[in-house]
């Protein structure tokens, strides 16, 4: 039977403070027995001699200090895990918010989970198609990669996400493929739409989807991607599944991380977030990979709303520093009407010549990649030419490359939130791109693959 405490001696926002404790640990949950017979969740942040500081999972309003009592628990915080989950929905601790019945766990599963050993991974190293000619041609996503998407307020990053969770498949292997939705801070219009979009394109049947709704505790968004890293450490490591995680929105993560912090009175860092957050989101981060001697693995895709559009904000800062490159998204593009709104030249994908080839995707992709790269950053410089000095000012050839960065944005960046595009589809719409330059042009082309796919009509 857990001790129970009467000792409550102060409240300050989501944070409370227990005296005369005995045996409790950090991490440890909690439950707090209000006058009138209920019971809020909470969880031990800090020890200090008999002194336990607890952070409150819901709202602090109506714990009276001399009638509210303490029961620790003796447990960490923790997930019931079972193959059940897929095609469920669930809050930012867990619960089924479906209105489905509830999970009979398999086992139960401490959702802090333990760094991957750098030397049991495995280098990532097998194609993942999404369908989106932007990322599958440029910037290939590898399986065990993490690789975030900078995007910025207004911009569609969530028709994005849901897009990459609705198409995403390994090619060419019969191998169970689920993906774990994790959405934090969003509104219930936002919430909505993940779930529809998913119901409507049967994508919620392979899917594990945790909700946390931005009028939910600041505590619970702070739980929830570790709950669905959890949740993707079972199905990949003990079922044998590949698992892509999406995690939305980082931004308001942190933001939740800083309000804690604030509260427990610690020094800030950078813009007020806590010094500790680079250490915080890398141990998010890293428990995506691929294991050696294990069939599953677990891809990452962080997505991320910069402050102010700003690249060098401490999240988007810190993410790059932790993941495999990033996706970024363009307001310029997005008002030009380009969906997605996918900048290709800062985008960068540090993995993608692992995932690319004979074998994988097809020989002439990584010389098609490079051509449609330096093709495109020549146009945007001809554009930008143009504007300054006027059409009369360039050369033929600039003008050709010009022509080529519109057609670039109208038909390969540019495909909807629809369209589920072959690699073979996107390297075709690449060379049908490319004819509009004369061959003379495109010298990062070996001749022989020139012969076999560019005189090809």
């Amino acid at each position: 039977m857990a001790k129970e405490y009467r000792t409550i001696q102060e409240v300050a926002g989501p944070l409370m403070l227990v005296r005369g404790v005995d045996g409790v640990k950090y991490n440890e949950l909690g439950e707090i027995e209000l006058a009138n017979g209920d019971t809020r969740r909470c969880k031990v942040l800090e020890i200090d001699g008999g002194n336990a500081l607890v952070q409150l999972f819901e709202d602090s309003t109506g714990i009276n200090l001399s009638n509210s009592k303490v029961r620790f628990l003796g447990r960490v915080m923790e997930l019931g895990v079972s193959e059940d989950m897929l095609g469920r929905v669930f809050d930012g601790v867990g619960n089924v918010i479906d209105d489905g019945p509830e999970i009979i766990p398999e086992k139960r599963m401490d959702i802090n989970g333990l760094p991957m050993n750098p030397a049991a991974r495995e280098y990532p190293s097998e194609f993942i198609q999404t369908g989106i000619s932007a990322i599958d041609g440029l910037n290939t996503l590898v399986r065990g990669q993490k690789l975030p998407i900078f995007s910025a307020s207004g911009l569609p990053h969530a028709r994005l996400a849901a897009q990459i969770a609705r198409q995403a498949k390994v090619r060419g292997k019969d191998e169970k493929f689920a993906v774990v939705f994790a959405a934090m801070g969003i509104t219930f219009e936002e919430a909505d739409f993940f779930e529809q979009s998913f119901r409507e394109t049967g994508a919620l049947e392979r899917t594990v989807l945790f909700i946390n709704l931005a009028n939910n505790p600041a505590v619970e968004r702070i739980s929830t991607p570790r709950m669905a890293l959890t949740a993707a450490e079972y199905l990949a490591f003990e079922k044998g599944m590949h698992v892509l995680v999406i995690l939305t929105d980082i931004t308001n993560y942190a933001d939740a991380l800083r309000e804690v912090s604030a509260a427990r009175k610690e020094v800030p860092g950078r813009r007020g977030y806590p010094g500790y957050m680079y250490t915080d989101l890398a141990t998010l981060y890293e428990r995506a990979g691929r294991m050696k001697g294990r069939d599953g693995s677990i891809t990452m895709i962080p997505i991320l709303t910069m402050p102010e559009d700003d690249k060098t904000h401490p999240i988007p800062d810190l993410t790059g520093y932790i993941t495999e490159g990033q996706v970024i998204l363009s307001r310029e593009l997005y008002q030009k009407g380009v969906m997605p709104p996918i900048d290709v030249l800062p985008s960068l994908s540090r993995l993608k010549d692992k995932g690319i080839g004979e074998g994988k995707t097809r020989k002439d992709h990584a010389a098609t990649m490079n051509q449609l790269f330096a093709a495109y950053a020549r146009g945007k410089d001809a554009k930008e030419l143009m504007v300054i000095l006027g059409e009369a000012a360039l050369t033929e050839t600039d003008l050709i490359y010009a022509k080529f960065a519109d057609e670039f944005e109208k038909r390969y960046v540019s495909q909807g939130y629809e369209a589920d595009r072959s690699i073979e589809e996107t390297l075709e719409t690449g060379w049908d791109l490319l004819r509009i330059l004369p061959r003379s042009e495109l010298k990062r082309i070996p001749d022989a693959m020139l012969d076999t796919y560019y005189e090809k009509k």
